[in-house]
């Protein structure tokens, strides 16, 4: 073989590597891009993932934001609701603590009150002995209905009516003045076992505080209507 044929000859294999390694070369790059563009895409899914998932949180935080300031809302509407609405109550109650004002006014009818009161308290008490207390205003008007009162005790219930005696140095607070914050009391009487133990209270007010507890769900429900189960 002569020294053309092998230079031919090695350019022939020169040729022929550098083909293989081309295509290799292409087979490489070609795989690598492959590879390159899974990974990219498996990167770019789980980023995705990841904006979903922080997405999702603060729109779960938002909703639970939005759900605490609406029940929030509801419960400062409710309670101003409660307000007013126990504000007129207590408006009612004061027109009425204004209305017993006028009560004693009238001294013949007043008197009359306080021989039931009286009777109805010695009721109450069921005792042998009782002593009876009053406004100073109303010491006269007791001591006049004192016999009275135990005459119609025992008319009515057909029992001896117990002994009264009359306090005539301790006395039930004043008639009410304009002064809300002095203590007061608008008429009755109260009245005490002879040992001091037990006390039945039948002053207008309390008669007063008595009324508002018994017919409280009336009152309410002529102010503000008939509340359905389930409401509040």
């Amino acid at each position: 073989m002569n020294e053309a044929e092998v230079e031919r000859q090695i350019e022939q294999m020169v040729r022929f590597i550098k083909q293989e390694a081309d295509e290799k070369s292409m087979e490489i790059k070609l795989s690598a891009e492959e590879e390159f563009n899974l990974e990219k895409l498996q990167l770019l899914e789980q980023e995705k993932a990841k904006i979903r998932k922080e997405y999702e949180r603060k729109e779960g935080q938002v909703e639970v934001k939005k759900k605490i300031e609406y029940s929030k809302q509801l419960n400062e509407m409710r309670l101003k609701v409660l307000a007013a609405k126990e504000a007129s109550v207590q408006e009612i109650i004061a027109e009425a603590k204004l209305s017993l004002r006028d009560v004693c006014k009238n001294t013949t009818s007043y008197r009359k009150l306080l021989q039931d009161l009286l009777v109805q308290a010695m009721k109450k008490l069921n005792e042998k002995a009782v002593t009876v207390s009053c406004r100073q205003v109303d010491l006269l008007l007791v001591k006049e209905v004192l016999e009275p009162a135990r005459k119609a005790y025992t008319a009515m219930f057909g029992a001896e009516a117990p002994a009264l005696t009359l306090d005539q140095t301790n006395f039930l607070p004043p008639p009410p003045a304009d002064d809300d914050d002095v203590e007061s009391c608008c008429g009755g009487v109260v009245l005490t076992s002879a040992d001091g133990r037990i006390k039945c209270s039948n002053t207008l007010d309390d008669r007063l505080k008595i009324a508002y507890q018994a017919n409280l769900p009336t009152v309410r429900a002529k102010l503000f209507g008939v509340v359905a189960k389930g409401q509040h």
